[in-house]
């Protein structure tokens, strides 16, 4: 896993604070909302469907689920948000897709790229990063849970394309239409994930210095405490325990 998604997955464990998870809250309405408008029904929409757990996997309430649904198939009055991504390069030279959903397209370019220069990147044009970037779906489940031969011949027979292990974790890869198929043989199995989620993931790492890790962690920081960012995807690389020390 790069090292952003590792990082990923350690601030949805810390992110309990009140603010911090009214921004989480703000950033799933926004998903749902934008599902919602290929269709309300979760069973039918996986994209739904698959922002709906997110949402529940947060203690999301069901009311705010059910308004961002309306707000996403036109049945209550919502803002008119337009999806777009930005691209650039981080200290190091690690590439970073940033996606976004916003109503003023103009003001979040201008955001989003002076936060790259402020925090030490450089945006970059359309498509100079974007094709290393390849959607997937990343679970994770405890290793306590379950003997390696099982867990890989449950996946594999779900549809996950791979299986390792990181740390003291399974780490379950699947193409993003068998993600729930994965999930839910999980949860017949009796298996229950610490985290689920569909990202993008570089077959480039790169390697990073600490110090250079340090300062990417904070763009991307940055860049993930903008009202209109959804998601920021890096391909850094550095050793879990450089990564746990800047976690601290």
């Amino acid at each position: 896993m790069s090292g952003h998604s590792k990082w990923a997955t350690i601030k949805r464990k810390k992110a309990a604070t009140d603010q911090a998870r009214g921004k989480m809250f703000s950033k799933y309405i926004k998903e749902i909302t934008l599902a919602a408008r290929q269709g309300g029904d979760p069973e039918m929409n996986p994209r739904l469907r698959t922002a709906i757990a997110a949402a529940k996997s947060v203690n999301m309430p069901a009311s705010n689920i059910e308004r961002a649904v309306k707000r996403g198939t036109g049945e209550v009055e919502g803002v008119p948000y337009e999806e777009t991504q930005y691209e650039g390069y981080g200290p190091g030279g690690v590439a970073l897709l940033v996606e976004v959903a916003t109503d003023n397209r103009n003001r979040t370019a201008g955001d989003v790229r002076h936060i790259f220069t402020k925090y030490g990147g450089k945006m970059g044009e359309a498509g100079s990063v974007a094709h290393m970037f390849k959607p997937r779906g990343v679970i994770l489940v405890d290793r306590a849970a379950v003997e390696e031969e099982a867990m890989i011949d449950l996946a594999l027979e779900a549809g996950a394309d791979d299986v390792s292990t990181e740390g003291d974790a399974y780490e379950i890869l699947t193409p993003p239409a068998k993600f729930e198929a994965v999930k839910e043989a999980l949860a017949a199995g009796k298996l229950t994930a610490q985290s689920a989620e569909l990202t993008k993931l570089s077959s480039l790492q790169v390697p990073v210095t600490e110090k250079d890790a340090e300062a990417i962690l904070r763009l991307i920081d940055a860049l993930e405490d903008h009202d209109d960012v959804q998601k920021v995807y890096s391909n850094f690389s550095v050793p879990d325990e450089v990564l746990a020390r800047l976690s601290r």
